[in-house]
């Protein structure tokens, strides 16, 4: 059936609708519409109204409220929205219908669907500009991001492919479709299709079933340029969103024609993405190298990076001649895996075959225990000759390269765990884990000072980096700074903090305060609205944001996709574009010295609690 003509039908229909009733007409116009609806009655669809202000229709902007349409398809519900009143603002679930003064005013708002019940009314809800060939207004601009953002929740990238290109070759001949109305449902179609490419960027760019899918629309676009000429500006905008560049113009050839010569770039560009290498082997990774049982190098590099040169920065970082050493995977359970020089790192996952050791040859640890270790004078030096802001430029610069990079619906992904295994969150598992890693990098620095005098200016020095931080916007290494001095193997030091002067105490305590999670992080969330963007938000709790949306809401509802659910879920997911670019599309990265780089680069950590503690007793006995 087609929903278009229900829809609109919906818009005129009195809101006493209940199933057996009479359908009061009141416009003239109404009339000319009951042809569609006798025929939506043959297909054996019926509509169904429900409303929360009594059966009497008034003038009142709130009587829209609460009233529901239900449409059934063979005995069962296929899609249920809810109509909003005319005074609402405009919410990310509203949506419009139809460009006329009457449906300006009688938005409705997806509740629940199927899959492709809740696409086929996006495509119909969709509103083209003539001359642009845009949306007009910012309620169905949004919907549509609603679903993009949120469709792996219900359904696979091939599924929606698949049901792209069905809604763009259906031909409706249920009285006939006339070449406007085909002309128009095509344009709703590339348009959505753009804004999805716009939308995912790389993120899905190599997908094979959307290499295909482009490939396909592409053609069946050229092959109607003829019956609509008017298409040509949607395949220019096809082109250029894949970086395609026909070598002549389109009036020149045959659709036949034309479709190979569309191939062909195609191909072209396939090609020479091959030979550029992958997108995982440009991307960084960062990488866990141990070199004794409880403490790792924490290491920034590519991810096509060979066991050779992953042990040549070992080696420098730690001052050990490379011919002494081998590169050992620990597999599950307990298997050992020895790297040869040219073996890659990294599969194609984007993760380590298994947990890297750096060994000598003999395949003993590298260094004596990390504890009795006689350099820690000279580290406990060097950190403290560092300058704090540039501690902090780097710090951020690190979390930016990879915030950057990271798109919103990793988050989607991350939620629902649909594909665990594969590289849909890798930038997020970055993220976080280099949370974690700076945490426990402020944690093992001050355990492994020995002297007090020094343990105190470490303290005063990381207080700083801090506020710097927070200072450079970036809220995520902010929190790790103050979450590492937190902990209780360092907090109990009571003697280092009895040293800290009255300032420091002042200013961490301010510090402090916007980590404070009363009130559900409420002193955080007041600090980061005033904060302008490019900014790094704290990545776990906006996780604990989501999951608590995800966790209190069904999925689905009778079979039906409980849409209300992922419009939350969309809006929440929406502050990492908010936070990525300011209005100028600017960023937050800074110059900073190649000394400072090298150290934040190669953090040496120990990840091992009860070392840590062992660590701090050492330090200042229990009494």
């Amino acid at each position: 059936m087609s929903w278009d003509c229900g829809l609109r039908y919906m818009f005129s229909v009195s809101p006493v609708l209940q199933p057996g009733s009479m359908c009061i007409l009141h416009d003239k116009e109404d009339l000319s519409r009951l042809e569609m609806v006798q025929r939506l009655a043959k297909d054996g669809c019926r509509f169904l109204q429900s409303h929360s202000k009594g059966p009497e229709r008034t003038s009142e902007p709130q009587s829209d409220e609460g009233v529901h349409v239900c449409l059934r398809e063979r005995g069962h519900d296929a899609l249920v929205l809810q109509r909003m009143s005319s005074e609402q603002p405009a919410l990310s679930a509203s949506a419009r219908g139809g460009g006329r003064e009457e449906a300006r005013n009688r938005r409705y708002m997806v509740v629940s669907g199927t899959p492709e019940k809740i696409l086929e009314h996006l495509l119909n809800d969709l509103t083209l500009d003539d001359d642009q060939g845009t949306t007009q207004g910012k309620e169905s601009d949004t919907l549509l991001d609603d679903f993009l953002l949120t469709y792996p929740v219900f359904m696979s990238t091939s599924d929606l492919c698949q049901a792209l290109l069905g809604h763009y070759c259906t031909k409706r001949h249920r009285g006939k479709e006339d070449r406007k109305e085909a002309l128009e449902r095509k344009r709703k179609v590339l348009h959505m299709v753009s804004q999805w490419v716009a939308l995912c960027k790389d993120f899905l760019r190599e997908d094979e079933h959307v290499k295909l899918f482009m490939k396909t629309l592409c053609r069946y676009v050229l092959d109607d340029l003829y019956e609509h000429p008017a298409l040509e500006k949607d395949v220019r905008e096809l082109q250029r969103l894949y970086q395609l560049h026909r070598r002549h113009a389109v009036d020149e050839y045959s659709p036949q024609r034309k479709s190979k010569a569309l191939f062909h770039q195609l191909s072209l560009r396939e090609n020479g993405l091959q030979s550029r290498g992958t997108q995982s082997e440009t991307k960084e990774v960062l990488c866990h190298v141990y070199i004794t049982i409880d403490s790792y190098l924490g290491m920034r590099v590519h991810a096509g990076i060979l066991a050779q040169e992953l042990l040549q920065a070992v080696a420098e970082r730690m001052d050990v001649p490379q011919g002494e050493l081998v590169l050992v995977a620990v597999t599950y359970p307990g298997g050992r895996l020895l790297l040869q020089p040219q073996d890659r790192v990294f599969s194609d996952s984007l993760r380590p075959v298994g947990r890297l050791h750096a060994c000598r040859k003999d395949l003993g640890e590298v260094l004596n225990p990390f504890t009795d270790n006689s350099e820690l004078q000279q580290r406990t030096a060097r950190m403290l000759s560092l300058n704090t802001w540039d501690v902090a430029v780097a710090l951020t610069n690190f979390d930016w390269t990879i915030f950057d990079s990271m798109h919103e619906q990793e988050l989607v992904y991350f939620t629902f765990n649909r594909h665990a295994s594969s590289s849909h969150t890798v930038a997020l598992e970055l993220l976080l884990q280099r949370c974690n890693e700076v945490q426990l990098w402020v944690m093992t620095e001050v355990l492994l000072c020995p002297t007090l005098c020094k343990r105190v200016q470490l303290i005063k020095k990381f207080i700083k980096i801090a506020a710097h931080c927070k200072a450079q916007r970036n809220l995520h290494c902010f929190f790790a700074i103050i979450l590492g001095l937190n902990t209780a193997a360092v907090s109990r030091l009571s003697q280092t903090w009895e040293k800290i002067p009255g300032k420091f105490k002042k200013l961490f305590s301010e510090l402090e305060t916007i980590t404070d999670p009363s009130l559900n992080h409420k002193a955080y969330r007041d600090s980061f609205k005033k904060m302008k963007a490019p900014k790094i938000p704290f990545l776990p709790l906006l996780l604990k944001d989501i999951t608590f949306i995800h966790e209190g809401n069904k999925t689905f509802h009778d079979n039906l996709v409980n849409f209300e659910k992922l419009h939350m879920i969309a809006d929440t997911v929406r502050l990492i574009r908010q936070c990525q670019k300011d209005h100028m599309g600017n960023g937050i990265t800074q110059k900073s010295s190649s000394e400072v780089r090298a150290y934040i680069d190669y953090l040496h950590i120990i990840d091992n609690q009860q070392t840590l503690f062992e660590l701090s007793h050492r330090l200042e006995p229990r009494a």
